[in-house]
């Protein structure tokens, strides 16, 4: 893979310390400049967050999600065209040019298998157990940061997974070694999908309970990742049991009316809720403050005493914007927090008609969005009410979370939630049927070409 070769050089140049970010330089001198050959060189490999590990996640599907519109100077504003044709569903997003997504993914793939062959020759052994902890921490984290990339690379470059086809489906190309000579492959999509649960359920039993930072894996995190994907398949059942072994070990929800609804930007990055945390590429068409407009009638389901309304809405040049970012206020969120894993437990429930435990869900999480005294729990006498009620309050509580597309894609295989996208530029007016085939990219051009592998049907 041409994408993959490239980066080989940049990682292991990065691994030197030649080429890393300045602030992980500043921070960590004694390190930047040495080969690795010790558990703490490959665990600075990892903290490596703010240029690698944690941020320019796949967001293609945020652009074209249904989160918000923009006008037509901000559209042809945009420097590259890739966002330009995303935003409008066109049959070439790329005309040419090379996908961000594609690239940065596997350079942190590629990272994390350099990371992987490596810890396995420094194996402590078990009689000292500091070491040993520290060496399943970064075995675990790599194992993570691999499928996590893997798994958001199928939402945005692999149909929809169904199971009764997904041994014949496309997946990804699998590069499970640093080595540059292997072929390039397209797995099938069943086995992208082992290879990613593969990796988790090996990262749970190695990562630690406990996580300092929410920019480093922990148990909770894998836990919230396999209970993401498991639903995005609609396995119900590994879902719910994934997240409430999530929420066994991480519940906290913040209460917000402890925000400061005054602010200009009341969410704290790192706050109380976040598992993993991670942001998405920093597209232009994703400026969350000058550039998306909220549509009025997402806005207008928020009931007057719901906080979301003033945590996550302000007022910006007589447009709604949205300002209720879980990270910087201008980046967007891509990472995992227990408001979704609440979400997700509660739609199993739904969906296993378990309505007592639905609801409860769901009303622990509401309870902590309304104004203190206001909240009047909601109720429902059947499965299908509940389930309804459930994803209405997903789509009002993960706006701009990264989840929007993969929540369409397979929503839409039920008549009772799917939808028609559209959205007008320059006064055309384009259209998203459900289940159309450009829910699934198209394989950037400069990776056909060079690896050969196969193109998706677009």
């Amino acid at each position: 893979m041409k994408s993959y070769r490239i980066y080989t050089l940049v990682c292991i140049v990065s691994m030197l310390g030649i080429v890393a970010c300045s602030n992980w330089l500043d921070e960590k001198p004694d390190i930047s400049l040495v080969v690795p050959k010790n558990i703490e060189d490959y665990q600075a490999i990892l903290d490596n967050s703010n240029s690698i590990f944690n941020v320019n996640q796949p967001a293609l599907g945020e652009i074209a999600s249904d989160n918000f519109f923009v006008s037509n100077s901000t559209w042809q504003s945009w420097p590259t065209v890739t966002e330009r044709n995303t935003y409008k569903w066109a049959d070439d997003p790329y005309e040419g040019t090379f996908s961000h997504d594609w690239r940065f993914a596997f350079e942190r793939i590629l990272t994390a298998n350099i990371v992987l062959e490596g810890i396995e020759k420094i194996y402590p052994g078990e009689s000292d157990e500091m070491k040993l902890a520290n060496w399943k921490k970064v075995k675990g984290s790599a194992l993570f940061f691999r499928a996590f990339d893997f798994y958001n690379l199928t939402q945005i470059f692999c149909k929809p997974y169904d199971p009764l086809s997904a041994k014949m489906d496309l997946g990804l190309p699998l590069r499970l070694s640093s080595s540059v000579n292997e072929k390039s492959v397209r797995a099938s999509l069943q086995e992208t999908y082992d290879q990613i649960f593969n990796d988790l359920q090996l990262a749970v039993s190695l990562l630690p309970n406990i996580s300092n930072n929410p920019t480093t894996p922990s148990k909770p995190s894998a836990y919230a990742l396999l209970s993401r994907i498991y639903l995005s398949i609609e396995n119900y059942n590994q879902a719910l049991l994934n997240a409430d072994l999530c929420l066994q070990l991480k519940n906290e929800l913040v209460d917000y009316n402890t925000l400061d609804g005054a602010n200009i930007f009341p969410i704290p990055i790192f706050f109380g809720e976040d598992i993993f945390h991670s942001d998405l590429a920093p597209y232009a068409a994703l400026n969350l403050i000058s550039g998306c407009i909220i549509d009025t009638s997402l806005y207008n389901t928020y009931s007057e005493n719901d906080l979301r309304r003033t945590i996550f809405y302000r007022e910006f040049s007589d447009d709604l914007r949205f300002w209720g970012s879980y990270s910087t206020p201008t980046d967007v969120y891509g990472g995992l927090a227990t408001d979704e894993i609440y979400l997700i437990r509660a739609e199993c429930y739904a969906r296993k008609n378990i309505t007592t435990q639905a609801l409860n869900d769901l009303n622990t999480l509401l309870s902590k969005r309304f104004k203190s005294g206001t909240f009047t729990p909601l109720k429902a006498t059947t499965a299908d009410e509940v389930l309804r009620l459930i994803l209405t309050e997903r789509r009002k509580e993960l706006v701009f979370r990264g989840v929007r597309w993969t929540d369409l894609r397979r929503l839409n295989k039920d008549s009772r939630f799917a939808i028609t996208l559209k959205r007008t530029v320059n006064g055309q007016v384009f259209t998203l049927p459900p289940n159309d085939a450009r829910y699934t990219f198209p394989i950037p051009p400069d990776e056909i070409r060079t690896s050969g592998i196969e193109q998706n049907p677009r």
